[in-house]
């Protein structure tokens, strides 16, 4: 039995971008740290939360690769004289990849209560119905 792909498929004719999409996502989709939401703000925006307690805005980037959100992390030093008895807030460098769909911008970022919100927005494209006139060969 063999594969069939998503760009094998004979109604999906140039959706071999999306397979490679999907291939890229499956990757991702296995870091479990910070952890994050995805609501719905509106019918075409967006907006993700992700949960940095103990990190600063300077210790954050976000970049946008290859169509993909890229947040990443990295606190400064700390001080050497602390002593825990117990660390449960994690303290460790992390890269968390969004994939974005072909039309999803960036908005704005802001952090509130040691939530990073990242607001995404996608554009509507316009209808255009198109005629094709039947020529002779």
């Amino acid at each position: 039995m063999t594969k069939l792909s998503f760009g094998a498929h004979p109604f999906l004719l140039g959706f071999e971008q999306l397979e490679r999409l999907v291939e890229r996502t499956a990757k991702t989709a296995a870091e479990g740290y910070p952890p994050f939401n995805i609501e719905a703000t509106s019918e075409n925006a967006y907006r993700i939360t992700l949960a940095v307690a103990g990190f600063r805005e300077d210790d954050l980037s976000i970049t946008v690769e290859d169509r993909q959100l890229v947040v990443r992390g990295r606190q400064g030093e700390e001080v050497q004289d602390r002593v825990f008895l117990h660390r449960g807030i994690a303290a460790r460098a992390f890269q968390r990849s969004f994939v974005l769909a072909d039309g999803v911008e960036v908005g704005a970022a802001s952090m509130e209560h040691g939530l990073l919100h990242i607001d995404l927005k996608r554009a509507v494209p316009e209808t255009i119905v198109q005629t094709i006139r039947i020529g002779r060969s």
